[in-house]
């Protein structure tokens, strides 16, 4: 069988993350006890983990023309991954960013966009072939929306199925244009709520904020909640897929492998409830090691 062709649209940084005892209060300077460098960006987590877990992939991206763009590129192309589309661009820095990551895994993250905020209409357009020969279209929101707009439109003439991680969620709402072309939306509870105008607490109110994110004109909704699993509407009921239970040492990128794991999945001719089962596991096997790409399992780590 001919493998799926999933193609991701969206960032390439460079991930600088600190260990620290525990996440720095506002005017606090902390000590931390270990330093690395890894590739990142939720679009690069997300293509690698398509490839890593068994997919065909492009990635359709901007780096900045420095050392840290020229690196990743080539990182990309040995993942396997079709790198025609991602652009080296003169004068600009390749996203950046700062991620503490505190003794129970949990993190925070500061990007700095850089060539990222400069992928266009334009761009995608020119990969417009790529785009709608695809079966799946990844996106996430660490690129200009309006790109994002472009890329699900030529996505959708070809008849791709088009998934959103609406991460990093922004300040102001999601436009009905874009939502309009999503067919599968993966807010975790913090962006489900954000969106839905409900406070995420238990089944009931992941139900009320999954209804109220199709009323915005999405038909399926995953949700996911960490150690709870995941939330989507099967058969007009709400069900809850458990996740893994495993020691988390770093959450860095976890959510990015569930996103790559459940549109191989997808693509593989999984129900939506089997490749969110999937998900749970290969995003199970990540919060068990440091760092992005390197969290990031092989097929072969997966047991189904």
């Amino acid at each position: 069988m001919e493998k799926t062709q999933i193609v991701v649209v969206g960032s390439c940084n460079t991930d600088l993350v600190i260990s620290v005892d525990h996440l720095p209060a506002p005017g606090e300077t902390i000590i931390g006890y270990d330093f690395m460098t890894n590739q990142g960006g939720k679009g690069a987590n997300q293509a690698v983990a398509v490839a890593r877990l068994g997919g065909t992939t492009a990635f359709v991206a901007r780096v900045g023309d420095d050392g840290f763009g020229r690196q990743s590129l080539e990182l990309l192309k040995e993942e396997g991954i079709d790198t025609s589309h991602v652009l080296l661009t003169p004068g600009v820095a390749t996203g950046v960013a700062m991620i503490p990551v505190d003794r129970h895994g949990e993190n925070s993250i500061i990007v700095a966009s850089g060539a990222n905020a400069l992928l266009t209409p334009q761009d995608v357009e020119a990969a417009g072939e790529t785009l709608k020969a695809a079966d799946i279209v990844l996106m996430q929101l660490e690129t200009p929306v309006d790109t994002l707009i472009r890329a699900a439109q030529l996505a959708r003439e070809g008849g791709a199925k088009v998934v959103l991680n609406p991460a990093p969620f922004p300040k102001e709402p999601l436009p009905q244009e874009l939502l309009a072309l999503v067919d599968i939306i993966t807010p975790n509870e913090t962006e489900a709520g954000m969106m839905a105008g409900v406070s995420v607490v238990d089944e009931a109110s992941a139900l009320q904020a999954i209804r109220n994110i199709q009323a915005l004109g999405v038909k399926h909704v995953i949700l996911t909640a960490g150690s709870k699993g995941a939330y989507t509407v099967a058969d007009g009921t709400l069900a809850n897929i458990p996740a893994v239970k495993t020691e988390v040492v770093d959450t860095t990128a976890a959510g990015d492998t569930f996103c790559g794991a459940l549109c191989v999945a997808l693509g593989d001719g999984k129900d939506l409830t089997e490749a969110i089962r999937f998900a749970n596991s290969a995003a199970a096997i990540s919060v068990t090691r440091r760092g992005a790409w390197r969290s990031i399992p092989k097929r072969g780590e997966i047991g189904n």
